[in-house]
């Protein structure tokens, strides 16, 4: 009699394609284990199983530990496993992606390396930064000259806005501190936002590095796709903080706790892989359509969807 315990391991065409799949589980302050073919995510208030083979992309966050079962199970399963901060807000480290196959890095890759398609890409993400403007026949020097100019007045608005003086975005990369209270503000909140970006093209199985506007360091491609929604998400955030703060508070920590909050209901993250599947111009058929499902500590609850609450088997 074999001493072997739970299901076999699943053949490659009996999985789910990545479509049917519940595509990011976020986990934060939870033990994650495995039961036969399903995942197991216990905290104070019970266990929460699921199938593992309907997971896409598992973001494991602070207070998370994850068993060495488990993971067997997740690499048989083609999940894909990032380690991430709150809600996302950095990237640690990552397993393999949520795709079987290369053919998003692949089409990222001809995209970029060809000079008429990389500018029409570039393009693309300025047209999605001037949704009422024809950017389709502006040189790069003509594009880079319109954002800058676009980006000075998002400034000068949420500068009068909030009360906050404004003048010019200056930062030191090694010396954090040297900057006043919202430049400080802004490089926090930019970097929250690149840990988000960060983790979700690398689940897609895209390179961080292949940028279309940015080139020449390993986040480039994170750092375009990050600049899509800083007039929206991280200057605001970082000009109303900066104006309710007190000398001495931590500012950094309460920006990347504002980006944090404007993740938590997942739409932003949805977003995200619905521009760079559309920035790539990958066919519907191969599109990822994601639902975001999130598991809590005792600050929040537990999202009800296939719940086996055990309580006591902690």
């Amino acid at each position: 009699m074999s001493d072997f315990k739970g299901a076999r391991k699943t053949n490659i065409p009996e999985l789910p394609r990545i479509g049917d799949r519940v595509s990011f589980i976020y986990i934060e302050h939870a033990k994650i284990n495995r039961q036969d073919s399903a995942i197991t995510f216990a905290d104070s208030k019970g266990i929460v199983r699921f199938p593992a083979a309907m997971i896409g992309v598992l973001l494991l966050g602070p207070g998370t530990d994850i068993t060495h079962r488990a993971i067997e199970l997740i690499g048989d399963t083609g999940t894909s496993i990032v380690w991430v901060g709150e809600r996302g807000v950095r990237h640690y480290a990552h397993g393999r992606s949520l795709a079987r196959s290369t053919r998003f890095l692949e089409r990222q890759a001809k995209l970029v390396s060809n000079t008429r398609t990389r500018l029409e890409v570039a393009r693309l993400m300025y047209q999605m930064r001037f949704p009422k403007e024809n950017v389709s026949k502006l040189t790069m020097q003509q594009l880079r000259g319109r954002e800058g100019a676009r980006i000075r007045k998002v400034y000068r608005h949420y500068s009068k806005l909030y009360d906050v003086p404004w003048s010019g975005r200056e930062y030191n990369p090694d010396d954090f501190e040297a900057s006043d209270p919202i430049n400080q503000a802004l490089s926090a909140s930019n970097v929250a936002l690149y840990g988000v970006v960060h983790s979700i093209v690398v689940a897609l199985g895209m390179s961080p590095g292949l940028g279309f506007v940015h080139t020449g360091h390993d986040l480039s491609f994170v750092y375009d796709v990050a600049d899509l929604y800083k007039a929206e998400l991280t200057i605001p955030i970082s000009f109303e903080i900066t104006s309710t703060i007190d000398d001495g508070d931590d500012i950094s920590r309460f920006a990347r706790l504002k980006v944090r909050d404007a993740m938590v209901d997942g739409k932003m993250m949805k977003r995200i892989v619905k521009d760079l599947q559309a920035l790539l111009d990958i066919p519907d058929d191969e599109r990822l359509y994601i639902d975001t499902i999130n598991l809590w500590d005792d600050k929040d609850h537990l999202v009800d969807y296939g719940v086996n609450y055990s309580i006591g088997e902690l």
